[in-house]
């Protein structure tokens, strides 16, 4: 049976995806379900860096920030992509972002290097502060140890009214995916590499690795992603992509290759995701972040863990609700740092 929407006059329908995307049946799984009766929430966003003076930052943070932001769309892994890097740096009086370079990113190869990719509509600014909140919680959740965070920061600022700018950014996802999996190729194979993508940037990430994973299929010589050393997790957060994106024939169904940990967290009364069914019209598939998938669709090796965050995170699709609820930041530093570096 479809959902309310797709009964009522195409206007309705209209009216309805844009309340939805303002905020951005059947089950597949049963997921844990996480509430959050018992929780405190964490302390509030910070502030953006480069405000001083500013509070020192509890632990010693290491965020990074690689933009795609000025490339051109793609549709081909590059053989080179002039990412532009910056490092923030934390002097105890103030925050600040320096320019920095691939080698100074990639420069610490048995650290951990967990990658975050931001949704939609997100401005440069707001990457950054995401990124510095994420290591927070993570540094928060584990004791103040933090890893080396790099924020992929793709073009998804606000373009045009809902719909199309939802399609326009859905398509430019294919493009960052092939600059991210070029990005992961670079990565020394023994490095443990966590990937966490929410919302459409759970699509960046799964082109990624797809290409990654296709390519590595064709090759013939050289080193293969599936065969690297180093462990990688995959955390996606309320993904914007087809319910069926990583079943063995889904259109995802290799990206999954090499991965030794995914963890899923969906929620099941999310507005924005209860109408991604219409950027794909033709095809209509639920979200994966919004109806989940079975575990017989993984590998047996694979480990994996799915959570609905609806009674905590509500109706609501922006990343900071998750990362403000301790149980779900728990839940995503777990499924990110636990076991990444192989001890």
């Amino acid at each position: 049976m479809f959902p309310l929407p797709f009964l009522l006059p195409r206007r309705f329908c209209v009216a309805f995806l844009l309340v939805g995307l303002a905020t951005l049946h059947a089950r597949a799984v049963e997921p844990q379900v996480v509430t959050d009766a018992v929780a405190e929430d964490v302390a509030a966003e910070p502030s953006h860096a480069g405000d001083c003076p500013t509070a020192h930052v509890a632990g010693e943070l290491d965020v990074w920030v690689a933009s795609t932001r000025r490339l051109p769309a793609i549709c081909h892994t590059p053989e080179h992509a002039r990412l532009s890097i910056e490092q923030l740096i934390d002097d105890g009086d103030c925050r600040r972002w320096e320019r920095a370079d691939l080698a100074g990113l990639l420069a610490e190869p048995a650290r951990p290097l967990v990658v975050f990719v931001h949704g939609n509509r997100y401005e440069p600014a707001d990457a950054k502060t995401q990124g510095i909140s994420l290591a927070q919680r993570m540094a928060t959740a584990r004791g103040g140890l933090s890893p080396r965070v790099m924020v992929l920061s793709w073009p998804s600022q606000k373009q045009g009214v809902l719909l199309k700018d939802g399609r326009r950014k859905y398509d430019r996802a294919y493009a960052d995916g092939q600059y991210l999996a070029w990005l992961l190729a670079q990565v020394e194979p023994r490095q443990p590499v966590a990937i966490i993508g929410h919302s459409f940037g759970a699509l960046v990430a799964a082109e990624a690795l797809d290409e990654i994973a296709r390519r590595d299929e064709v090759s013939e010589t050289g080193f293969r992603w599936v065969d690297r050393p180093g462990r990688t997790h995959l955390v996606f957060v309320a993904p914007a992509l087809r319910a069926d994106a990583l079943a063995p024939r889904g259109p995802f169904g290799r990206s999954i290759a090499g991965i030794d940990r995914f963890t899923l967290l969906i929620n099941s009364r999310d507005v924005a995701l209860r109408f991604f069914p219409l950027l794909e019209p033709d095809v209509r598939a639920p979200a994966l972040g919004y109806v989940g998938m079975p575990r017989r669709w993984l590998p047996a090796e694979v480990e994996y863990n799915a959570i609905d965050a609806a009674g905590i995170v509500g109706t609501l699709h922006t990343m900071r609700r998750y990362l403000d609820s301790r149980p779900l930041a728990e839940q995503i530093a777990g499924g990110t740092l636990d076991g990444l570096s192989g001890e």
